[in-house]
């Protein structure tokens, strides 16, 4: 098939520097290389973009940020719309609404929100894009409070098939919000949503770090207290071995550690105090079980939460895995850290628990298709593939752990938290994605965004 060029379009081709600019992704292990690529800043930019690649017989796939470039499907022979669409995020601060054009990155929301004393059910990474994190579920610091981050989402602005802008609402095409919060992809390119924020005063947030050798009594002294832990705590374990780089703390670097991280908000100032007492019922016990090397945990203004997690900022290779646990008990706390631990040879950089429950377990009858999920914890663990770790090393341990877990292996993951498109997967029941292709046809009949559809997602060929 012959590219009839670009006029008008702005669909650049391997070797143009703006093609180079497109397809850039976080995770460098899973490049993207599709037959040509565009960045789009305005709606008409999306839309002429569209239209074009149906003109060429061509699928449309899109991303911002390219963190998740190993969960999707491979780009060959697509026209890739990178969205970057200009304009600042809008607050609303008596609806308590904000309009978030596609492209912005959480930090930009995040103090948008908080200058009205209002916050959004972020990521842990200032960098993330929020589209593409709210529309696969999103795991908040704040969801055991708030529910998943796609409940949040009230209006999306998307250019179909067609390459006709429209807004999906409660009053215009609810169908269509239903399916898209949650359903997979594959119904278009999204250019702006509206998130329903919630008021916060104060957070506690931070991490505290402990060497691996304290790990066994760490780990179940965090599985007591998340077993009736309060909503308004939300928190992660973390097993690492962070190689020693000039952003990581040299107390960190070099040797195996544990980390519980997380937030616990307070909606007003009255509320301040119970959320240190909260935050204290957490980490008195591990503190008694030795003294952290290293211990942020502190109350602080909302804006703090992105920095406690220490994501990474700059692109990084990576390979991973990712589950939906039930509750571990003993013998699942100790087959954790059989094959994460000290000792485990895990070539994995990060293996971590994230505390699921309240309102992350709650239907919201105002959500989207997937509105909850059914699980206590969720498990990630990743790898950095670079000498001497190799990709087929972090694949064997990768295998090595679900063995290990699969007694607690809900069969359910979180589409946010998918690392790789290989892994098992599957968010949705059968009846949900019946409902939710009955909506691609619609927007979509010819298929043009169907490459975009996460597996386990669709039924249609």
């Amino acid at each position: 098939m012959t590219m009839v060029g670009r006029p008008d379009t702005g669909v650049a081709f391997p070797g143009d520097p703006a093609y180079e600019a497109a397809t850039a992704v976080f995770n460098l292990s899973a490049p993207a290389r599709p037959a040509a690529a565009v960045t789009a800043r305005t709606v008409g930019e999306v839309s002429a973009a569209v239209r074009y690649a149906a003109a060429e017989g061509r699928q449309v796939r899109v991303q911002t940020t390219g963190h998740a470039s190993a969960a999707v499907r491979p780009l060959d022979g697509a026209v890739l719309i990178r969205t970057e669409l200009a304009g600042r995020v809008e607050i609303d601060p008596i609806r308590r609404v904000a309009r978030v054009p596609a492209g912005t990155r959480w930090a930009a929301v995040v103090e948008a929100a908080a200058a009205h004393g209002l916050a959004a059910p972020h990521g842990s990474s200032p960098n993330v894009g929020a589209v593409g994190y709210l529309l696969r579920g999103g795991l908040s610091f704040y969801g055991r409070k708030v529910g998943l981050a796609a409940n949040s989402v009230r209006a999306v602005e998307l250019v179909t098939a067609d390459g006709e802008p429209r807004r999906a609402d409660e009053g215009s095409d609810p169908e269509l919000l239903w399916a898209l919060r949650g359903g997979g992809g594959g119904f278009g390119v999204v250019t702006a949503i509206e998130l329903e924020l919630f008021p916060i005063a104060k957070v506690v947030t931070g991490a505290a770090y402990w060497p691996a050798t304290h790990a066994e009594r760490l780990l179940r002294a965090w599985l007591r207290w998340s077993a009736d832990a309060p909503w308004e705590a939300t928190t992660t374990l973390v097993v690492m071995n962070l190689p020693p780089l000039p952003d990581v703390p040299p107390v960190l670097a070099g040797r195996t550690m544990v980390s519980v991280s997380g937030a616990v908000l307070s909606e007003t100032d009255a509320g301040t105090a119970g959320a240190e007492r909260h935050a204290a019922d957490l980490l008195a016990p591990l503190r008694a079980v030795a003294e952290p090397v290293l211990d942020t945990w502190h109350p602080t203004t909302p804006s703090a939460v992105l920095e406690a997690h220490m994501d990474p900022t700059d692109p990084v290779p990576f390979v991973g895995d990712h589950m939906l646990l039930d509750d571990l008990g003993d013998a699942g706390a100790a087959a954790f850290l059989e094959v994460v631990g000290e000792g485990s040879g895990s070539p994995f950089v990060l293996a971590g628990l994230r505390q699921l429950g309240g309102a992350f377990a709650r239907p919201d009858p105002a959500g989207g298709v997937l509105d909850h999920l059914d699980a206590r914890f969720s498990y990630a663990g990743s790898g950095v593939p670079m000498e001497p770790v190799t990709v087929a090393a972090l694949r064997g341990h990768i295998a090595k752990v679900r063995a290990a877990l699969a007694p607690w292996d809900t069969g359910r993951t979180a589409p946010s938290f998918v690392e790789d498109f290989g892994q098992p997967q599957r968010h949705l029941s059968p009846a949900d994605v019946e409902a939710v292709d009955r909506v691609r046809v619609r927007v979509d009949p010819a298929g043009l965004f169907r490459g975009d559809i996460a597996p386990n997602a669709t039924a249609l060929p």
